[in-house]
């Protein structure tokens, strides 16, 4: 957004504080319902740290995507955003601005200050058959609940699995990561090295207990860090010991193949949309209900020698995570392959968080 328009906006908002009244102590009965572990605290545009300088048409298709599943009291905004698109970054801030209201979001005992993480779509060269070093196979569902409870060790080599195996990876521990994410992009190479992209979605696991195989080698002194480089380093090293390191965690999940029409899309969330890289996060829907638009403020990921960045941006709340709970918590989709990778281990950033809602209406839990 250039400067003249920041202008413009600095004027609105402060237009907008000069008559505008202190925001309340607890959301009235048209705002958005108290959920068990989140207050909504009604707020001033001015409040939200660095609102203006994010570029919304970025996060537009996210937000469209979002609209593809509206809850009733998004069906206006989302018709007007769908057939009035904005020209520029300045028209969609407005737009927000005229038919949305901010709230900041606090923890059951007020705190506003919450946490902030990442996660990727792993992406793995793999091979349909076993060659070479494609060695790792990824396993599609079994149809015998009882065969669906084998523990890892007992999995590999069983002939009972051999026809379940979708596709082998030349990387042990990308596959534990692809089944840590629960989907992945596989690329596939003929002949001829032409390449072809397919994607794998989480089917099922095998109800075993998770068991990190990354701490017990930390643990045990074996690797520096948990990066893929130390990881995959180990492995060349180790090859004879890298199945028994695997079977540390018997927790296996199954795969299916899913379409990849569009190469520049994510995986569906937990919303049934597609994820939209650094414009996706996944929140406790306890708190925050799936669909809803948020702003962000916190810092971009560490980096070596350099000073933390403000993240400051509209996101949408698209999926959700086994570990991502509390009111003011996020985890953020950055994408796939070696940089998203590397964003996404590197998130883990202090957060604040506000909900942006339609004006007089109450969502359902």
């Amino acid at each position: 957004m250039g400067g003249w328009a920041r202008g413009v906006l600095a004027a609105i908002l402060g237009s907008l504080a000069a008559c505008s009244s202190p925001p309340p102590l607890a959301p009235p009965s048209s705002a958005p319902a108290p959920r068990p572990a989140a207050r909504w605290v009604a707020v001033d545009w001015k409040e939200l740290p660095g609102w203006g300088g994010d570029d919304l048409l970025a996060a537009w298709p996210a937000l469209l995507a979002s609209c593809q599943r509206p809850a009733p009291a998004w069906a206006e905004f989302c018709a007007r955003a769908a057939l009035q698109p904005p020209a520029d970054a300045l028209e969609a801030t407005l737009l927000l601005m005229k038919h949305l209201r901010p709230w900041r979001i606090a923890g059951d005992g007020g705190d506003p200050t919450g946490l902030l993480t990442g996660y990727f779509e792993p992406q793995l060269a793999a091979s349909r058959s076993r060659q070479g070093a494609f060695q790792w196979p990824l396993h599609a569902l079994p149809a015998d609940p009882a065969l669906r409870r084998t523990p890892r060790r007992d999995i590999d080599g069983n002939p009972r699995f051999a026809a379940l195996e979708l596709a082998y990876v030349d990387d042990p521990f990308g596959l534990l990561q692809l089944q840590v994410q629960g989907s992945g992009r596989l690329v596939m190479r003929d002949a001829a090295g032409a390449e072809r992209v397919i994607r794998v979605a989480f089917a099922g696991h095998n109800d075993q207990p998770f068991q990190s195989v990354t701490r017990a080698l930390l643990d045990r002194g074996e690797v520096a860090d948990a990066t893929p480089r130390s990881l995959g380093d180990w492995a060349r090293r180790n090859p004879s010991r890298v199945k028994e390191a695997m079977a540390v965690n018997p927790r296996v999940v199954f795969f299916r193949e899913e379409p990849l029409p569009d190469p520049g899309l994510g995986p569906r969330g937990a919303q049934g949309v597609p994820l939209t890289p650094g414009r996706s996060v996944a929140v406790d829907r306890d708190a925050i209900a799936l669909g809803t638009p948020l702003w962000l403020d916190s810092t971009e990921p560490w980096s070596p020698g350099a000073p933390p960045a403000p993240l400051r941006r509209l996101v949408m709340a698209q999926d959700t995570g086994s570990a991502i709970t509390g009111a003011v918590r996020a985890d953020l989709f950055w994408g796939w392959g070696e940089e998203a990778a590397l964003r996404a281990a590197r998130t883990r950033q202090p957060l604040r968080m506000w909900a942006l809602w339609p004006e007089g209406s109450t969502p359902k839990p």
